[in-house]
């Protein structure tokens, strides 16, 4: 089991001070709100995560999004086709600062094995991708074990992310604002 450490900080009787940006990234790792966008087998794995067994709400991921101006993580799983990529894509702009992107599958991060006109071959040449999650369809443990690394992420990345040279770059290379 992994036991989130607290963050480094000052702390007497009655008292704890750190800076804010531990505190909101702590805080963000342990509410993420996906948005899953399942369009075959991979999105059958994901149910299965959110079920009894394995319990994808211990992680702070209870409430899924099926809105995007509501969700933190977008998770694409399954076979995306060029027709369906505009709309990947729109709903990837459509959610707000700070978010992050699952490829869950081998279809959604290399198109798996349908290497054919008609199939977006990775999200990635649509989108920002944070983690991949590999598989034909992964394993719900594979699907906790990326959504943990977006934690990560969350936890440790800066509260201005956006403002950043490398992440203005990133989305320059998407022609995204």
């Amino acid at each position: 089991m992994k036991i989130a450490e607290t963050p480094a900080g000052v702390e007497g009787p009655g008292f704890f001070a750190t800076s804010f940006d531990k505190v909101i990234g702590m805080a963000r790792a342990n509410s993420l709100w996906p948005l899953p966008f399942a369009t075959s087998c991979c999105g059958i794995e994901f149910m299965a995560t959110m079920g009894s067994h394995y319990d994808f709400g211990r992680f702070g991921a209870e409430r899924l999004s099926f809105s995007p101006r509501q969700a933190d993580v977008l998770m694409v799983m399954g076979t995306i086709a060029k027709k369906m990529a505009p709309v990947v894509r729109q709903v990837y702009e459509q959610m707000a600062e700070p978010r992050w992107v699952m490829a869950v599958g081998a279809c959604a991060c290399s198109g798996g094995i349908f290497d054919t006109y008609s199939v977006l071959q990775g999200i990635d040449e649509i989108i920002p991708v944070d983690v991949y999650v590999p598989g034909c369809p992964p394993r719900p443990e594979q699907i906790i074990d990326g959504f943990m690394i977006i934690q990560d992420l969350a936890t440790n990345e800066s509260l201005r992310r956006r403002n950043t040279d490398e992440y203005k770059h990133l989305l320059a290379k998407y022609e995204i604002a």
